[in-house]
């Protein structure tokens, strides 16, 4: 079996693998490593979420790190500060046997300043995300002319978010003769126009099947009408008593708001975004880290960088606008050798978006009915009965007050007593499911159709849907529209809906408060995209039901082309409040929470 000397790496970095437990390298690194070590040509690397990306470009750099230079030899540019941090700390630990040796971790959010600081005292290694990294080289704080390795980490996501402009300036800067060393879990077309932009040959390697999802991985779907999602989503976590998971919001604010309602029905949950400062995201990450939650809600960019192994499920609460996130986000469970799930609760005519992504991770969706009450009580009553007969019975201390509960259960035998402690613990979630409906939407698997209580097709009413006269013969897309949206500076952080581009003209959506606001940027300045005059017109919501295409207008020129599914945020493209105990937990009045005392449902 390959060890990491066989790699040609130095017994300082062998010496702190061991410390931290790393035996053999993975599939990724075998290759990687040597590869970097041994050769100069640019490389171009896939490997799925979990399988030891980081050391896989960092180790061999920092073989090669000439420690008595004060220079920056590398820069390492990750999508979320998130992500960053745990680069940066994954770096310290491999290095630390290696006297001398600095890393600097730079990002939005904190203090740049002391960023500042740590550049001055000479860092062999930055890891920052474009925009801080950008903010640094304007401000000459940071210098990359003297860089031979230049990492793209996530470099998906990085495009995903709009960073494409960054990345040209952070390129201008660097010498032409560096190694560049790009690392993706998935290779839409955008990450192979990177490579084709920014690398020189590069050599490819690849762990797995690209794009495909981990052998270690079950996909299921749930279907159920847009009313009955949270619903679902609950039932979910309480058939699984011991669960573990993530789940996935598409937008920040659907992200606090599933946070919020899960607190309030007493589960152990918190919410991970972008609007949240640093030290409220530490928090709840530390939090999930010693498993005080079971359930972390999240937008994907936040989810980006988390380092856990034993998620028992990822949920997606909705499906992810890029299909490629579904890999990401399935990728956090079924780690280190053990098996996950991945759920996705979809309504009825959102079951077409499964087929692309069957295609991409190489499985098949199962169809699963949504638990019904009593599947749940069953197993919430096995799993308090597993406790009870697994339980540490201290009787050196408990022995004085045994002759008074004898006495005070005198006359219960042991099937009366059985079924008194049972409904103690148990009234209340028996109760709150004694009645429970199906959750399940027959009608709407077979017709593909979301419908509310009045059978008129449901609409978002809170987003403005506008008319733009670009398409993809403009060479538009969702990233550039969005950041063509961003540049008219409408409003910080407004939230964008669904996007739609067709072949000479498009549609998108937005917050309905800056609806006039959008109308008027874009008529008082002289935009332009791609050398054609821009126009944007307010437009009527499209109806649901077939076609789809065009709203309030109608073209004979397009057909088709859907891009984007819910919301986005426009401003801060990166990645949250409350706490609470659920099964399994339960809050104590400092706001901390338990993981000793069994709780039920409090609230429907």
């Amino acid at each position: 079996m390959t060890t990491f000397k066989d790699l040609g790496l130095n017994d300082n970095i062998i010496k702190a693998l061991t410390d931290l437990g790393y035996e053999n390298p993975t599939q990724i690194q075998e290759k990687a490593i040597p590869q970097v070590i041994a050769s100069k040509d640019d490389l171009k690397a896939f490997a799925q979420t979990g399988t030891g990306k980081t050391a896989a470009f960092s180790l061999p750099i920092l073989e090669q790190i000439d420690v008595d230079s004060s220079d920056t030899q590398a820069i390492i540019l990750s999508p979320t500060r998130e992500l960053a941090l745990q680069i940066g700390k994954n770096i310290e630990e491999f290095a630390k046997y290696i006297k001398g040796f600095r890393v600097a971790v730079v990002y939005g959010g904190a203090n740049i300043d002391e960023q500042i600081r740590k550049l001055r005292k000479g860092a062999h290694i930055v890891v920052g995300t474009p925009g801080r990294t950008v903010d640094l080289i304007n401000r000459r704080q940071l210098k990359l002319s003297n860089v031979q390795w230049l990492v793209l980490d996530e470099a998906d996501e990085m495009l995903n978010m709009g960073f494409k402009d960054e990345l040209d300036k952070i390129l201008a800067v660097t010498p032409d003769d560096k190694q560049t060393l790009l690392f993706s879990a998935t290779f839409p077309k955008e990450v192979e126009s990177i490579a084709k932009n920014y690398m020189s040959k590069p050599v490819e390697i690849t762990s797995g099947e690209k794009n495909k999802g981990s052998d270690q991985v079950s996909h299921q779907y749930y279907v159920v009408s847009e009313r009955n999602r949270y619903a679902a989503l609950k039932r979910i976590a309480d058939v699984n008593p011991d669960i573990y998971s993530i789940v996935f919001c598409r937008t920040r604010r659907e992200t606090q708001e599933v946070a919020d309602k899960l607190i309030k029905d007493g589960y152990s949950a918190d919410a991970l975004h972008g609007d949240l400062s640093q030290a409220q995201r530490d928090s709840v990450m530390q939090k999930f880290h010693k498993k005080h939650l079971q359930l972390l809600i999240a937008t994907d960019v936040a989810a980006r960088g988390l380092d856990v192994n034993d998620l028992t499920h990822v949920i997606n609460h909705k499906l992810p606008d890029q299909i490629e996130s579904y890999t990401h986000r399935s990728g956090r469970t079924g780690r280190a050798g053990k098996e996950g799930i991945s759920i996705a609760i979809v309504t009825g005519r959102e079951k077409g978006k499964l087929r692309p992504i069957e295609r991409i991770i190489g499985k098949k969706f199962v169809s699963t009915p949504v638990p019904t009450g009593k599947e749940i009580c069953q197993n919430q009553l096995l799993k308090l009965i597993d406790k009870v007969h697994d339980i540490k019975v201290n009787e050196t201390e408990m022995n004085e007050f045994l002759p008074s509960i004898y006495e005070k259960l005198e006359g219960l035998d042991r099937e009366e007593l059985i079924k008194r402690f049972v409904s103690m613990e148990f009234n209340t979630f028996l109760t709150y499911y004694e009645n429970a409906p199906d959750l399940n939407d027959s009608d709407q698997m077979r017709s593909g159709r979301d419908r509310d209580n009045r059978g008129k097709s449901r609409d978002d009413e809170n987003m403005s849907r506008f008319f733009i006269n670009i398409g993809r013969k403009d060479k538009l897309n969702p990233a550039r529209l969005i950041g063509l949206i961003n540049d008219q500076q409408i409003a910080k952080n407004i939230e964008i809906g669904q996007i739609e581009i067709l072949d000479t003209f498009s549609f998108f959506e937005l917050d309905k408060n800056y609806t006039e606001d959008t109308i008027s940027s874009f008529q008082q300045k002289d935009v332009s995209f791609e050398g054609r005059s821009v126009n944007v017109e307010i437009t009527e919501k499209k109806r649901s039901g077939r076609g789809g295409g065009g709203g309030g207008r109608r073209r004979n020129d397009d057909g088709g082309g859907r891009s984007g599914g819910g919301r986005r945020r426009s401003k801060d493209r990166k990645e949250g409040g409350g706490n609470t105990g659920g099964f399994g937990r339960k809050r104590s009045n400092s706001g901390d929470f338990s993981a000793k005392k069994s709780s039920t449902r409090r609230k429907g």
